[in-house]
């Protein structure tokens, strides 16, 4: 099978073109630079061109806080662009796996959310996610997944684990938000459930490749996909301190202590309710582990703590709820 993703040096797609390849699949890898999926002409170009069976869409505006300046950008991108992408994969005959986001919910339940759930986005960043998934069902009616997940953390990017074990290096103290709880997700788990779910597509376009033999197609509509089990940012923050053997005391602190520019939700932890047909991740324990070995095995090293008397609270700007000032960290 042949599989365009679309934002593939991001952290996620990066990922995705690698499963991917391991599952023995042709790619076709387009990273920003090389196509703008707000350009809808580029677009139609690019995956027409591409003869794909699947178009797995990865390309996002992912900087939470700076979407409530830049509204129509991040809309652009996560919404209209979204919506291009679908439009010319359904043109080309090719399936849509689009990838979205726990905050189209508004963190108020007390239970995980699940696919039925009504949508209330708190922030600009939420909102075009929405449109994007609104706009993907509307351009692929029939032929279309959106996947929804959270917490992203990889290997290919900044991210809340490679943040926390470089400041717990340097400090003897982090204060890391504990009142939002959702679940952390690898995106070398996720990558390998989307590049499945692929696996399912329908019928190849014309002169598209035809091997590995496909099945049915994937599941149309939303699928919850995260990691299993949930945490609170500060739980998370602990728990990667401690399988890091650094000498860091982490203490929570609460939202309203540490505001920013955008909401979050207070609980996105997302389950699905349609059974086999929703893939289901490791836990997301297990998924840090992944992670961490991962960046041994890609020669990152795992910092060692300096003491020395660094003391001081660290301070959050973007989804996650902690990051040295100006730090910036990727949502789904």
């Amino acid at each position: 099978m042949r599989i365009l993703i679309t934002g593939s040096a991001g952290m996620l797609g990066h990922d995705v073109v690698a499963a991917a390849a391991a599952g023995g699949h042709e790619t076709v890898a387009r990273t920003r630079a090389q196509l703008d999926i707000t350009d809808a002409t580029a677009v139609e170009a690019a995956v027409s061109g591409a003869r794909a069976n699947v178009v797995v869409n990865c390309a996002a505006w992912t900087n939470v806080d700076d979407a409530q300046e830049a509204v129509d950008a991040a809309h652009a991108v996560n919404g209209a662009g979204a919506g291009n992408v679908a439009r010319a994969a359904a043109a080309a005959g090719a399936w849509t796996i689009h990838v979205s986001t726990d905050y189209v919910f508004d963190g108020t339940k007390t239970e995980p959310y699940v696919e039925s759930d009504p949508v209330a986005p708190q922030s600009v960043y939420g909102a075009s996610k929405l449109q994007g998934e609104r706009a993907v069902a509307s351009a692929a009616p029939g032929r279309h997944t959106i996947v929804r997940s959270s917490w992203l953390f990889g290997t290919e990017g900044p991210c809340f684990p490679g943040t926390i074990m470089r400041l717990a290096a340097e400090r003897e103290q982090l204060t890391v938000v504990s009142d939002q709880v959702g679940c952390p997700t690898f995106t070398g788990d996720l990558a390998t459930a989307l590049v499945e779910l692929a696996a399912g597509a329908g019928d190849s376009p014309t002169g598209a490749d035809e091997s590995p033999a496909r099945t049915a197609d994937p599941p149309l509509g939303v699928l919850h996909v995260a990691g299993g089990g949930q945490c609170s940012w500060f739980e998370f923050a602990r728990e990667i301190v401690a399988r890091a053997s650094l000498n860091c005391e982490v203490v929570p602190v609460t939202t309203a202590e540490f505001p920013r520019p955008a909401p979050r939700p207070a609980f996105s932890v997302l389950r699905s309710e349609r059974g086999s047909l929703a893939p289901t991740l490791p836990a997301w324990q297990q998924g840090l582990a992944r992670y961490m070995s991962a960046r041994c095995a890609g020669g990152i090293a795992t910092p060692v703590s300096s003491a020395g008397g660094v003391s001081g609270a660290a301070a959050s700007r973007t989804s996650d709820p902690l990051a040295a000032p100006g730090m910036r960290m990727p949502s789904p």
